[in-house]
């Protein structure tokens, strides 16, 4: 929970800096492509204010109305972020593309910019800004990157392909995948900038704010479709079930699982169920002293383990 934290509120300060910059520069230019910028900086900052929410609705503890805690509250706020936020920023970028495209010629500045009594060039103002923008981004990516590398590692999965379906750490999933397009979005805005500053044809301006709104909506539909995942109660992979399983049937007082369960309830907090046949020969006070002894196994096995409920069968 601290490195997710951490990642959002990185983030928070680098997108809020840079949101500021972009819709200067936008005013300064009239640049499309730079505010395409300006509103992929003001949703990313908007994102991490839903997050920070998030993660702090999901630290309340159980109660009577939500026995298993407000863990899926991370999971609910981060689908916001990828349907209201990243959807209308990216639809509204977009849609602001494809007007420049349809009728160039209308963007504004190119007049030179007169700063403490020296002229700078339109260009060159959005060209600092999108450099200072991939610098704050590149320090918010690191630390996104550094926490997801860490799950990666401690679960063993094969990459970052996986850790994206697998993970349930929706915030830092969210975060990271913002930076990346936070990263590629200003890429494609210098570009399209630089080349419009080179021929002198404002489509290609046009063109990158264009992609970036489409960037946006691909990434938006991504992220709500890995939140639904969650929000639906799915299970662990089969191989994280398996050594779970194990750990029971392997168990020398255990004759047979009859039924296993096992699903987020919050972002690594599980909540396992089982159905287990025991030793017809253990009695009411043996039986309830190794059920304890499971449950503590599963928990100490794997540290997502939270809840676990095992019913005897005869």
């Amino acid at each position: 929970m601290a490195g997710s934290t951490s990642v959002v509120v990185a983030a928070l300060f680098a997108n809020g800096v840079i949101a500021v910059l972009k819709f200067l520069g936008y005013l300064a230019t009239g640049s499309p492509s730079m505010l395409s910028e300006t509103y992929h900086s003001i949703s990313d900052t908007g994102n991490q204010v839903f997050l920070l929410i998030g993660i702090r609705d999901s630290k309340r503890g159980e109660t009577q109305s939500h026995p298993f805690g407000h863990g899926k509250s991370q999971f609910f706020y981060s689908f916001l972020v990828s349907v209201m936020l990243f959807g209308i920023a990216g639809w509204e970028s977009a849609k602001h593309g494809y007007d420049a495209l349809m009728h160039p010629g209308h963007g504004g500045g190119g007049e030179a910019l007169v700063l403490l009594g020296f002229e700078i060039e339109p260009v060159l103002v959005n060209v600092a800004i999108l450099l200072g923008a991939i610098a704050f981004e590149s320090y918010a990516f690191l630390k996104a990157n550094a926490e997801l590398r860490r799950q990666i590692e401690e679960y063993e999965w094969s990459g970052l392909v996986e850790a994206f379906r697998e993970t349930s750490d929706v915030t830092t999933l969210t975060a990271f995948t913002e930076d990346t397009v936070a990263l590629v979005g200003a890429v494609l805005a210098l570009a399209g900038i630089g080349l419009t500053e080179l021929t002198g044809n404002e489509l290609f301006d046009a063109g990158a704010a264009l992609l970036i709104g489409i960037l946006l909506m691909g990434f938006a539909i991504a992220l709500a479709w890995e939140n639904k995942r969650l929000l639906i109660g799915e299970s662990v992979p089969v191989d994280e079930e398996q050594a779970l399983r194990d750990i029971v049937k392997n168990d020398p007082r255990v004759v047979h699982i009859d039924h296993f369960r096992a699903s987020y309830v919050g972002p690594e907090k599980l909540l396992v169920a089982l159905d287990v046949s025991f030793d017809p020969e253990l009695d009411t006070e043996e039986l309830d002293d190794h059920i304890t002894e499971i449950e503590d196994e599963l928990k100490a096995a794997d540290d997502r383990v939270h809840f676990v409920y095992i019913e005897p069968e005869l």
